[in-house]
């Protein structure tokens, strides 16, 4: 294949179908495609948040909305088949740890049964040629090795989100095999690969208990941040890092076929390892106005990985994915985006930023269309 690109060669005029493009992830991969030309339908419940990235750019007029719940599954059909998709991009998800303790059976339906229901209506959608879902780092056993885990390393979890989106990548096979591979009887061919993200920050995620997010809301108040684990640590990156990859999977699985009808990892440089500590003293430092942090430790009966590094080798060699942005452009940006919403910039203005920093993050291989 050639170099990892995003262009709007491949992308313009495309019919694409997200899920979950109400949350943080799905603004900036909304913009993303408005911005090269792609047609899209997003599918998801409305922004839980206030503020919310989605509202915050009226990203609504940036694709065709609609308000839906993945777990039911006769909206989903309907909303997919209708929209006679080229490619379906799968990021709706209950996505928060510690929410997963409180809510464990939402959980568990969200991601799981949420997950059959898009499968079923792909299987009916006759235009659709590609499918990537997404699901975390998180889907590994976690014994805390300090090298990166790899595609083949054994699924599960000890908490009911990590827990749920290993059952999300053995649903993911399943369908591949049963369904969309070409040596199954009732299958048709569909490529269907699945993404695998660290940790991912950038600006416009407003979530509970996630540190980005938390760190905002105490320098906003004046407050100092808490930590509760400050040494943990994980696979962190800017969002449009994953969001690259998960478009480069669609294409390749568009134009490529079976060959990359497989899971992915998308993970940062091995130089780029962080502990949570290094993360809040670089915002802290890039926020100013006197923003500290401090160290609570959290609840002993919750289970937190400590250690949790991906390996994302398999992506370099098939798609020629690499992460691209230096984790200080990355606090940089993020600081800006925020730093602009706070002060009260328009959505035109939060927009043409937004679409400015995937420009600059990731340099000429973001091409927006004319």
């Amino acid at each position: 294949m050639t170099k990892f690109a995003v262009t709007s060669d491949f992308w313009r005029g495309k019919r694409v179908f997200v899920t979950g493009h109400t949350g943080f992830k799905g603004g900036w991969l909304v913009q993303w495609l408005s911005d090269l030309g792609a047609i899209c339908r997003g599918f998801a419940l409305a922004p839980e948040t206030k503020p919310a990235m989605f509202e915050l750019l009226n990203a609504h007029e940036l694709c065709e909305h609609v308000i839906g719940d993945v777990r039911d599954a006769g909206a989903v059909s309907e909303a997919l088949t209708s929209f006679r998709p080229d490619i379906v991009i799968h990021m709706a998800a209950q996505p928060l740890v510690r929410r997963s303790y409180r809510e464990p059976a939402a959980t568990f339906d969200t991601n799981v049964m949420g997950t059959v229901n898009v499968l079923e209506a792909c299987r009916r959608a006759e235009t659709l040629g590609a499918v990537v879902v997404v699901t975390t780092d998180k889907c590994y056993v976690n014994n805390e090795w300090d090298y990166g885990y790899r595609e083949a390393d054994a699924l599960g979890g000890k908490d009911p989100y990590s827990a749920s989106k290993a059952c999300t990548e053995i649903v993911t096979h399943a369908y591949r095999q049963s369904f969309f591979a070409d040596d199954s009887p009732i299958a048709r061919v569909l490529p269907t690969a699945s993404g695998r993200a660290g940790n991912v920050f950038g600006g416009g995620d407003y979530s509970e208990d996630r540190l980005i997010p938390d760190a905002i809301r105490a320098f906003s108040a004046g407050e100092p941040l808490v930590l509760r684990s400050p040494d943990a640590v994980r696979p962190w990156q800017h969002c449009l890092e994953p969001l690259s990859g998960y478009l480069e999977l669609a294409r390749a699985c568009y134009e490529g076929g079976a060959a990359f009808a497989k899971a992915y990892n998308f993970g940062p440089a091995p130089d780029q390892l962080l502990t949570v500590r290094d993360i809040a003293d670089a915002l802290r430092a890039e926020w100013g106005d006197g923003a500290e942090w401090r160290h609570e430790p959290g609840e002993a009966h919750l289970k937190e990985a400590k250690l949790l590094l991906l390996d994302p080798g398999l992506a370099q060699r098939e798609l020629s994915w690499s992460p691209q942005i230096a984790f200080t452009d990355a606090i940089r940006a993020t600081g800006d985006w925020y730093r602009a919403a706070h002060d009260g910039a328009s959505a035109d203005e939060m927009r043409l930023l937004t679409s400015r920093q995937i420009a600059e993050l990731l340099g000429p291989q973001s091409e927006p269309a004319p």
